[in-house]
């Protein structure tokens, strides 16, 4: 929390609502004369794209800091697949079937929260995109254990409005995917990815190859639902064609339920760490 006791100058919000009160004149009107910090013109001008990527990296950081949240719990996955209750408007055959995912994904946020509250709220807490789908089953979970859940949301074209099971004060909203996703690992015990398409593909892969070149520690990943990952990702011809190492194959596990996942995080034993990619 910051301590004031000692500040020697004024701070931006006292100059801010002082410059909001001067007096009307063409000089005090201009774009000019704003406060660079409370120009939002100026702040949306191509040159300050590096300003708004600090300001994206730090305002997640500084607020997680806030709230404690010391370690999360990862979870991907698709926003078209439906609860089980609505499966009959899915698009497709399997993603009526795929629905049954939303029940394991609520489950297993809800199982997760359960131990996090244990910490206060500070270990373990359920991370999610924010949006529909397996996001609002993950942080519904957590809502039904009377925990928090983080929802970090992107700008999209068409993107809804987070779900209604994200806590409040843990919502977020990007418009870098680069530092959005970063986020999601910075604090990740375990990472979970639930059938899904573009995205959650986008977000596993990046995950496997942090983990896999050493720049992040090994974590328990965890594919949710063995027939659905086999049938849109050949893993096995990857390694037969040498363009992945074997050994890579041991960095994630299937599971088909919440019960299951959570007692392999419960038992995960830490690999060590890899001083050399396989097969390099």
């Amino acid at each position: 929390m910051r301590d004031d006791r000692h500040r020697m100058f004024r701070d931006a919000q006292a100059d801010r609502e002082v410059a909001g009160h001067l007096p009307s004149t063409p000089q005090t009107r201009s774009p000019t004369y704003r406060l660079a910090f409370a120009d939002d013109e100026f702040l949306l001008r191509d040159e300050l794209r590096p300003v708004r990527l600090q300001l994206e990296l730090l305002k997640f950081e500084m607020l997680l800091n806030e709230a404690q949240v010391e370690s999360t719990i990862v979870m991907f996955g698709g926003a078209r697949i439906p609860e089980p209750a609505r499966r009959h408007e899915a698009r497709t055959e399997t993603l009526a079937r795929l629905a049954d995912f939303y029940d394991e994904a609520r489950e297993f946020a809800r199982l997760m929260t359960e131990k996090s509250i244990a910490s206060g709220n500070r270990e373990n807490v359920i991370c999610t995109g924010g949006g529909p789908g397996v996001m609002e089953a993950g942080n519904r979970g957590a809502a039904d254990a009377g925990g928090v859940s983080i929802g970090l949301g992107i700008v999209l074209p068409h993107e809804q409005a987070p779900n209604l099971y994200v806590t409040p004060h843990l919502s977020f909203n990007f418009h870098y995917f680069a530092i959005r996703k970063m986020h999601f690992l910075m604090r990740a015990r375990a990472i979970c990815a639930f059938p899904g398409g573009f995205g959650t593909l986008d977000e596993m892969f990046e995950s496997l190859t942090l983990i896999q070149t050493g720049r992040m520690q090994r974590v328990p990943f965890l594919l949710f639902g063995r027939e659905f990952w086999d049938s849109v990702i050949n893993w096995d011809a990857l390694a037969d064609a040498g363009t992945i190492s074997p050994e890579d194959l041991d960095l994630f596990r299937y599971v088909e339920t919440a019960a299951e996942a959570v007692h392999l995080i419960d038992n995960w034993e830490p690999a060590p760490p890899r001083e050399e990619i396989p097969g390099r």
